[in-house]
């Protein structure tokens, strides 16, 4: 089963959000999809929150927690390192992708591996494992059924929690039709379910590796979770003789009393369930239960540099629920695609940037993936502050232009205007005066009280609307002709202030 995935997150590509957008708004099929689905999700998921009455105690602890972790990130990696040892398991350190690529696929090699079966896994796309699998000879099946039918297309997730959310029942059937080699087929899901299940039944049974991802890791005890909603993953982590796990290092959590927190919060979050259907605990090895040999492999990838930013930081407390997802106005139009990262949607907007680079692979656009609505914070059941960071970020990818244009010795259009509007608001003369230029200025472009097309560059902004022209009196000097001067003004308005 040939892999051929081609993320600009991993690939290096410099294709920006704006032009992948403008391709998914053409499509109106994906639109469809999109929001038939995430409309189905938000409904769900307000009534299963509505239940709860200390949901946002619960928030509140959740965002606590994981503010803990990243302030002491140092001691719980070292705990959990000592914990997942002693009962057992062996523990990996992975500076990149490439370093973490490379350990598994050692490992695979070591046990004669040329198959191995996963569950599914953002970290194992972030490194792009498959790919790198595939190279050195081992092919590697994904046993989630959405994200089968993504390998089967050779397409990247649109979604966190649902990576094939872009495809209907009916695309479904004709791929797997044709992929599996298929005469009949319904698309009554049932059936399509049943076809996925048969062809993975051989391949759990006769794997001797199988890989997951973690949803968190327990630095009191070394107790690894993984979350789901098929059995896939139970199957993936309990029949194979040898489990490798690739965890980035801020998915611990300090005891294991905190599940009590992260357990109800998670599931609502994404599924819009009570709790998930399978959720799957395992500490180190037991004799004669489950696999013979664990090893976590723990990822830093950029996280170093994300903890670093004061601000950018508590993206770190992310618990991949996709619940921001579900909400974009941005999104539900565009689609995970449109991001050309492995991570879609909000949350995807200011962690791809942080973890690959500021100024790189095109990332500089996914900041301005945003209405800034601030809907993603208010759903976000660990309170990431998603607005903040994005405006944090599109500073920053300003300021990288700024040293750009520095060093090339080129001026940056947009930065010289802001500048010059800034000089401008801050001093009164110079306000009024931009107020009479304008007024004079915008005498070919009013027309019945609207301005309908302004020129060049700027009309992007009358494509879909007026701009109301400059009034032909400013409220100060309608204040001034009513009150007189403008000193006597300011005393008689601050004395009844």
């Amino acid at each position: 089963m040939k892999t051929q995935y081609s993320d600009a997150f991993s690939e290096g590509r410099t294709r920006n959000f704006e032009e992948s957008a403008r391709e998914s708004l053409a499509d109106s099929q994906l639109r469809n999809n999109l929001g038939k689905a995430t409309r189905t999700i938000r409904r769900k998921r307000a009534i299963a929150v509505e239940e709860m009455p200390d949901w946002e105690q619960l928030r509140e602890a959740g965002r606590a927690l994981k503010s803990r972790v990243v302030r002491h990130l140092d001691e719980y990696l070292l705990q959990l390192e000592e914990s997942v040892t002693r009962a057992g398991g062996q523990v990996h350190w992975a500076r990149d992708a490439e370093e973490a690529n490379r350990i598994i696929a050692e490992i695979a090699r070591s046990h004669d591996a040329r198959e191995v079966v996963k569950v599914k896994s953002i970290a194992t796309d972030e490194t792009k494992l498959n790919e790198y699998l595939e190279r050195e000879g081992i092919e590697a099946f994904e046993t989630d059924l959405a994200e089968l039918i993504i390998q089967l297309a050779e397409e990247t997730s649109s979604h966190i929690l649902v990576p094939a959310i872009h495809k209907n029942r009916s695309e479904i059937r004709e791929l797997f039709m044709d992929k599996l080699g298929l005469k009949d087929l319904s698309d009554d899901p049932p059936d399509l379910t049943n076809v996925a299940r048969l062809y993975l039944r051989e391949k759990f049974l006769n794997a001797k590796v199988g890989i997951s991802g973690a949803n968190f890791a327990v630095a009191e005890t070394g107790t690894v979770c993984v979350v789901e909603s098929e059995g896939n993953g139970r199957m993936c982590t309990t029949l194979p003789p040898v489990l490798v796990t690739l965890m980035g290092i801020e998915k611990i959590i300090p005891t294991w009393q905190d599940y009590e927190v992260f357990m109800q919060l998670l599931p609502r979050s994404s599924t819009a369930e009570r709790m998930n259907p399978y959720t799957t605990f395992w500490t180190g090895v037991s004799e004669g239960d489950g696999p013979r040999e664990f090893h976590l492999v723990l990822m830093d990838n950029g996280r170093t540099e994300v903890l670093a930013d004061e601000i950018g930081r508590q993206t770190l407390a992310c618990i991949r629920c996709s619940a921001c997802l579900n909400v974009c106005p941005v999104y539900e139009r565009t689609g995970g695609h449109a991001y050309n990262s492995v991570y879609p949607g909000p949350i995807g907007a200011i962690l791809t940037p942080q973890l690959v680079g500021i100024g790189k692979r095109g990332s500089d656009s996914l900041p301005y993936a945003s209405s800034l609505c601030g809907a993603c914070y208010e759903v976000c059941p660990v309170k990431i502050n998603i607005p903040e960071v994005l405006i944090h970020l599109r500073g920053r990818v300003v300021r990288h232009k700024q040293d750009e244009g520095g060093i090339k010795g080129k001026l940056d259009p947009e930065n010289v205007a802001m500048q010059a509007m800034a000089k401008t608001f801050s001093d009164p003369r110079l306000y009024e005066g931009a107020q009479r230029a304008a007024r004079i200025g915008q005498w070919p472009l009013a027309r019945s009280g609207a301005i309908h097309r302004l020129p060049g560059r700027l009309a992007g902004w009358t494509d879909a609307r007026d701009l109301k022209p400059v009034p032909q009196q400013t409220f100060r000097e309608w204040w001034r002709s009513r009150n007189g001067s403008e000193t006597g003004t300011r005393s008689r308005s601050g004395a009844g202030s």
